[in-house]
């Protein structure tokens, strides 16, 4: 271990992935055994793979596997691994103040950031910024803020959501029975629609000849089961993630943003996973043209240097008295050197138009291995997030689970990290830095672990 660290690219990272050991080597082994011992067994490891060092698009363990990370660190790292500006500004500020209670005094980095946020989040009118330490708080903030400036009690949420697993979030969450068994009563007044997964449309029907069951069927609700005039905000990931990236037709945000107008609903959207340039926006919701009532954000807000998330409201809805809602650590001063630095990074290399540019050619590329493939039920995507969902045929689309998981597996031991989603789809959303070269070889290695395991079916 160097006494000193350099902000200098690694030789590690120059042979590209390889993986040269078995995983998990011999040290992970060990450091995965002392973990079952003293960590909580709540945490999903599903891949044995113990992380050392980042630098850009690549990790490498603690055995000296290198691998080409196509999920970000779960979607976090949009700036990459160790970025130098932000490591440098974190190294600045921490040597100058490391915190001071925002929710109690002043400082300007806060100020700053929040000036930032606002400017960027779509929207016309005036902005005020909550910030917080996750994106769960940052939907806590969003719930209680659209309760407190409506005085109603209800939600609205969709089916496959997940904004989170503290009990406010959970309550709006429905992606798993894992998520919520055993912790029932959660935060009572949550209704749940059909989210717009055309692909399985619970309805049996296909895009666009539908007539938008789904939506009607959150139309018709009102009338039975949910009082319009009881309901504070509707909530929505713009394109679910933990679902397995699912990406609504055009026309399905513009008539919910006009529904809630309708009825003085709010709209709040879970920007945690989507929002800062990963789909070619720098806001998802722009690619349907609706502003949002409130924002959430967190994951790659900070870059992953320190844990942070923000929640981004009209400034006449976040009217909220002094004491409502605060946070002893959100808005850190870490955290929003870190945060100010990537923004910086994100206009000076353009990452969001690189998104956009990157996403097109890797999209095109997965569409390509899907026409070749028996396993490939559908490829979707917006910018660098893709999503691949495999099926054991494609007439009855039956979920490819163990196949899915086999091909995590395969592309990690060939040096490729991928994520899971939905039941059956693997997530693929690398750094918005990758090179067009590092993003072809990394679905390159993708497109010969699927083969691998489609020759063994």
């Amino acid at each position: 271990m160097p006494s000193v660290i350099s902000l200098s690219r690694p030789s590690w990272v120059r042979g590209g992935p390889r993986v040269i050991k078995q995983i998990p080597g011999p040290r992970a082994r060990r450091i995965i055994e002392r973990d079952e011992r003293v960590i909580s067994p709540s945490y999903t490891r599903a891949d044995p793979l113990v992380g050392e060092e980042g630098w850009g698009v690549y990790v490498r363990d603690v055995d000296g596997n290198v691998f080409l990370d196509l999920s970000s660190g779960m979607f976090v790292l949009n700036y990459g691994y160790s970025h130098p500006a932000l490591v440098r500004a974190v190294q600045r500020q921490a040597a100058r103040l490391t915190h001071f209670a925002g929710t109690d005094f002043y400082y300007e980095l806060q100020v700053e950031l929040a000036e930032e946020l606002v400017s960027l989040a779509p929207g016309s009118f005036e902005k005020r910024v909550f910030f917080a330490n996750s994106g769960t708080e940052a939907v806590e903030a969003a719930f209680k803020c659209a309760r407190w400036h409506t005085r109603r009690p209800r939600m609205i949420a969709f089916a496959g959501a997940f904004h989170g697993r503290t009990f406010g979030a959970m309550s709006l969450s429905s992606s798993s029975a894992t998520h919520r068994r055993f912790f029932e009563p959660l935060v009572p007044g949550v209704s749940f629609a059909p989210f717009p997964y055309c692909y399985r449309c619970q309805f049996g029907q296909s895009y666009p000849g539908c007539d938008f069951l789904c939506f009607e069927y959150l139309r018709s609700s009102l009338a039975t089961t949910t009082p319009p005039e009881e309901v504070a905000a509707v909530i929505t990931e713009p394109i679910q993630g933990n679902a397995g990236y699912i990406i609504p037709p055009p026309e399905f945000y513009p008539m919910l943003k006009e529904l809630c107008e309708e009825h003085g609903w709010l709209l709040i959207a879970d920007e945690i996973q989507t929002g800062l340039g990963r789909t070619g926006k720098m806001f998802a919701m722009e690619h349907w043209r609706v502003a949002p009532d409130i924002i959430c954000l967190a994951k790659a807000l900070a870059g992953g240097m320190v844990p942070m998330g923000a929640t981004v409201a009209r400034a006449d809805v976040m009217d909220w008295s002094p004491g409502a809602h605060a946070s002893t650590f959100g808005g850190n001063l870490l955290a929003c050197a870190a945060a100010l630095a990537g923004l910086k990074v994100l206009k000076r290399q353009k990452l969001v138009e690189r998104a956009e540019k990157l996403g097109r050619l890797a999209l095109a590329r997965l569409q390509e291995m899907a026409e070749k493939s028996k396993l490939v039920g559908e490829v979707r995507g917006k910018g660098l997030l893709l999503a691949v969902e495999l099926v054991k045929d494609r007439e009855r689309k039956q979920p490819a689970v163990e196949e899915r998981d086999a091909v995590v597996r395969k592309a990690l031991n060939r040096g490729v990290i991928v994520f899971r989603g939905g039941r059956s789809t693997i997530r693929i959303a690398p750094p918005l830095i990758i090179s067009r070269k590092e993003l072809e070889l990394g679905l390159d290695l993708f497109g010969r672990a699927l083969e691998e395991v489609e020759r063994a079916c």
